[in-house]
């Protein structure tokens, strides 16, 4: 998440979106209040001025936007987000989750089971309901398509006054094509798990 009073902005870092690599540009340019919370280098450079901020939530890179009340009051800022076809998040959501080495219920059910078994989990369908794309930001953000960046950031790039140049971080090694991880229902699944993130960003399993 990054936090910009004097450029009047929040980027709210929503997980597996491709996130990082807009912050890693955003940063580049961050005036000396600007609150960066994350991995990327000048965060972790300012992670100390965190201790301050009286969030009622969890501070951390994927802090919601009512996370941070209490500490940021974002009426009127400019507010955005970055967002991914529900049914290849999932997979690099699965993928992601099979190479880690931390211990965590979702990561044993990941590297314990097979992609279909742990997508129609209770525990996978449970938290996939729970925290749609619109859970972490409010009514007015807007919400830019991690696969048609050049088109969807440009009203970013028109409220900042100049464009960055947005290079791939933290790239996966897995195949691009996520529909081989699917079967019919589970394809359908996703589609009834997601149907407002699907509906808002005009997502489809087969994308033109």
């Amino acid at each position: 998440m990054i936090i910009s009073p004097g450029r009047n902005y929040i980027f709210v870092h929503i997980p597996k979106t491709g996130g990082t690599a807009l912050a890693t540009a955003l940063e580049q340019r961050a005036m000396r209040d600007d609150i960066l919370i994350g991995d990327t280098p000048k965060a972790k450079r300012r992670k100390a001025r965190l201790k301050s901020l009286s969030a009622k939530g969890r501070v951390w890179k994927h802090s919601t936007l009512s996370d941070m009340e209490g500490a940021v009051d974002p009426t009127g800022m400019f507010i955005f987000t970055l967002v991914r076809n529900p049914w290849d998040r999932m997979v690099s959501y699965y993928t992601w989750l099979k190479a880690q080495s931390f211990a965590h219920p979702v990561v044993k059910l990941a590297q314990s089971t097979g992609f279909s078994t742990f997508l129609n989990s209770d525990q996978t369908r449970a938290s996939v309901l729970k925290n749609p794309y619109a859970s972490y930001v409010n009514d007015t953000a807007l919400f830019f398509r991690i696969q048609h960046l050049a088109d969807d950031l440009q009203p970013l790039w028109k409220h900042l006054g100049f464009e960055l140049t947005i290079e791939h971080i933290n790239q996966s090694t897995r195949p691009r094509d996520w529909r081989p991880f699917y079967n019919d229902a589970d394809a359908s699944l996703i589609k009834s798990l997601c149907a407002d993130d699907i509906t808002r960003s005009n997502y489809t399993f087969d994308p033109a």
